[in-house]
């Protein structure tokens, strides 16, 4: 399997700053491998000890335990564990260490005392272990890294079709503004390979399931068997809910995908906090995460949240896909255009794809734009931020004319471009709309870029090359 993050641990490795790092991620998204991937590229010994299954150990960690802050008195007590001693290039790997939140904080000691040895921590609840910390984290001395499902393009290497992938990851615009050209049989075959994506998705298991196998209802009991796995997971973060109403709001989640959340349409026995709780818990176990209604008026978009507005996205499509009952054969029986407009599913490929690309930014979480009135009611997809710009993101087929919400947001925000993504090849083209105001009525004028589906993790790329098309193009004037 190749993960794009492995790139990132080579660098971490690499650096003469290097501190303890912690990967933070859903269970089963591939932490540990990623690690035990990592080690076996670079040629290092992996000592890896897992904390739940040695439950003795964490006591170790513990502020009554001594020897807690002293690295060199750890690792002989992890060497014991492991039954195999640390050498001076061992690298010592902590999985699932929210069964000892504690050793959270011994990690500022291996910085200060023992700097030269790699160490990496994961946990795949360990936001929780963060929330509910009575210890003193060691900020600046740790480094994170955010791992989800894999890509498109990791899926595609990882099922044997790196080819596919190259053409996405070679994908780049020109600078006289003209879209490059994707052979028509590249781009057909792009098209086939997600729509195997929406089935399968990008946990590690369910796609190495079918790059061994081909069998897609191997696939669909790996799925369910994951599923199972967060259902299981729900006394562990939420003792004292209703494990009734959480498996409802779970559901609830994946069926309502790119849907504004409205509590009664979880449940109309229990109250509004009650169910924003439950939301809350799933999105701190990352199962689910929050797009938030931003007014968008500038740069950081998240500094105009609006809270209460929001819609959900879930972990994964293939594990969407699976909880809403969707099998293989109605997947591939489906048109292309009915691919891209099939309930949430383009949405939630998109948002999936926007997450990894936001998972190193400070402001990581996901927004759009939603007015809401009488008669005049303006929904954008996704807006996001890239090489300094607002972009608008909508996701739907169709010709440029209908698309009204872009033409409001444009005419409000003054945004010169807009992205699209839809079915069809790349292109792009100027807009020209009159949109209703209360001022009167405003003839906008902006940059609408067309892009297949596949191309979202090429975004920031191509947004870069479209820089200077960007700065020179009017977005909108008053009539």
């Amino acid at each position: 399997m190749h993960r794009h993050q492995l790139q990132h641990l080579r660098n971490w490795l690499q650096s003469a700053r290097r501190k303890p790092l912690v990967i933070r991620g859903a269970r089963q998204v591939g932490k540990s491998t990623l690690v035990e991937l990592f080690c076996e590229a670079a040629g290092l010994d992996l000592v890896a000890v897992n904390l739940e299954r040695h439950p003795d150990l964490a006591g170790a960690f513990a502020e009554s335990q001594p020897g807690r802050n002293d690295p060199a008195a750890l690792l002989n007590l992890i060497g014991a564990v492991a039954d195999r001693p640390l050498s001076s290039g061992s690298l010592l790997f902590l999985d699932e260490i929210q069964a000892a939140p504690h050793a959270l904080a011994s990690l500022r000691y291996f910085l200060e005392d023992m700097p030269e040895r790699p160490v990496i921590t994961a946990g795949s609840l360990m936001e929780f272990a963060l929330a509910e910390h009575n210890f003193p984290m060691p900020v600046g001395r740790v480094e994170y890294l955010h791992l989800g499902p894999m890509t498109f393009t990791e899926f595609l290497k990882g099922i044997g079709k790196e080819r596919l992938a190259e053409a996405i990851e070679t994908f780049a615009w020109g600078g006289e503004g003209a879209p490059p050209m994707l052979h028509p049989l590249v781009h057909g075959r792009l098209l086939e390979a997600l729509r195997l994506y929406r089935f399968i998705g990008g946990m590690p298991e369910a796609v190495g399931t079918y790059a061994e196998s081909g069998d897609l209802r191997a696939v669909s009991a790996v799925q369910a068997s994951i599923v199972e796995t967060y259902r299981d997971d729900f006394p562990k973060y939420a003792a004292r809910r209703d494990l009734a109403r959480m498996l409802r709001v779970f559901n609830f989640a994946a069926r309502q995908v790119g849907r504004k959340v409205k509590y009664s349409n979880v449940s109309r026995d229990d109250q509004s906090a009650t169910i924003r709780r439950d939301i809350d818990l799933l999105a701190m176990a990352r199962v689910v995460a929050k797009v938030t209604h931003s007014h968008c008026s500038g740069l950081p978009l998240q500094a105009e949240l609006k809270e209460a507005a929001f819609k959900l996205i879930f972990l994964d499509i293939g594990l969407m896909n699976a909880l809403c009952g969707l099998n293989w054969q109605t997947v591939r029986a489906q048109t292309e255009l009915e691919l891209i407009n099939a309930g949430p599913a383009a949405e939630q490929f998109v948002g999936q794809h926007l997450q990894h690309l936001h998972a190193e930014r400070p402001n990581r979480e996901l927004t759009y734009w939603l007015r809401e009135g009488r008669s005049n009611n303006a929904e954008v997809d996704y807006v996001a931020e890239f090489s300094g710009h607002i972009l608008p993101i909508e996701v739907k087929a169709g010709k440029a004319g209908a698309l009204k919400s872009l033409h409001q947001f444009v005419a409000e925000r003054r945004a010169p471009l807009a992205v699209r993504f839809d079915a069809n090849p790349p292109a792009l083209q100027t807009v020209e709309a009159q949109v209703r105001r209360r001022s009167g009525v405003e003839q906008v004028r902006y940059q609408l870029l067309s892009l297949p589906l596949y191309l979202v993790e090429r975004l920031p790329q191509i947004i870069a090359g479209l820089v200077p098309l960007i700065r020179s193009s009017p977005s909108s004037s008053r009539r």
